[in-house]
């Protein structure tokens, strides 16, 4: 099954145009209006923000400075899966930095990157209150605790299979 991009964009600008008309004139309506889009879009291209402000009518800066300032909100493609890796005090010292090593090496990418197949995007973050569990990393929803270097080709194995096999049974 191809999909037509163009038919599908289209489709994503007239869900982001409904979006606009139901936030227009509430107090604060940016930010629910950035979120909303980056429901449909899976993230906020500079086309989308572009479009949002002449919608709005209100500069493209200020649609890129909130964008830009919340880490909620991203620019770039994002994958299936955000693995996460807390590089938080307890989490570094129990070896952290060696699973980030471990993952930047299995997924071949760095951090604030995404695979060439969109399923993962990688990401360092501070304490996220696991410290008992330390090193600790998030697979979306997901919590892995006290790993080693070593745990990760199998943890990320999961969801490479489970994406795998989602794709079988369409």
């Amino acid at each position: 099954m191809e999909v037509d991009i163009e038919k599908y964009e289209a489709e994503n600008f007239r869900k982001l145009d409904k979006i606009i008309a139901q936030y227009k004139e509430q107090r604060g309506m940016l930010i629910r209006i950035l979120q909303k889009s980056q429901e449909v879009f899976g993230y906020l291209p500079l086309k989308v923000q572009a479009y949002i402000a002449e919608k709005l009518d209100i500069p493209i800066s200020t649609v890129n400075g909130v964008v830009s300032f919340y880490s909620l909100f991203s620019q770039e493609p994002q994958g299936k899966y955000t693995v996460s890796v807390c590089l938080g005090t307890a989490c570094y010292v129990k070896g952290a930095q060696e699973i980030l090593e471990a993952i930047k090496k299995e997924l071949q990418i760095d951090v604030g990157e995404t695979t060439m197949d969109n399923l993962f995007t990688l990401k360092a973050t501070r304490c996220i209150g696991a410290c008992g569990l330390a090193p600790v990393i998030t697979i979306n929803d997901d919590i892995y605790g006290r790993l080693t270097p070593a745990d990760i080709p199998s943890i990320l194995y999961k969801y490479t299979s489970a994406d795998k096999k989602a794709r079988v049974t369409h």
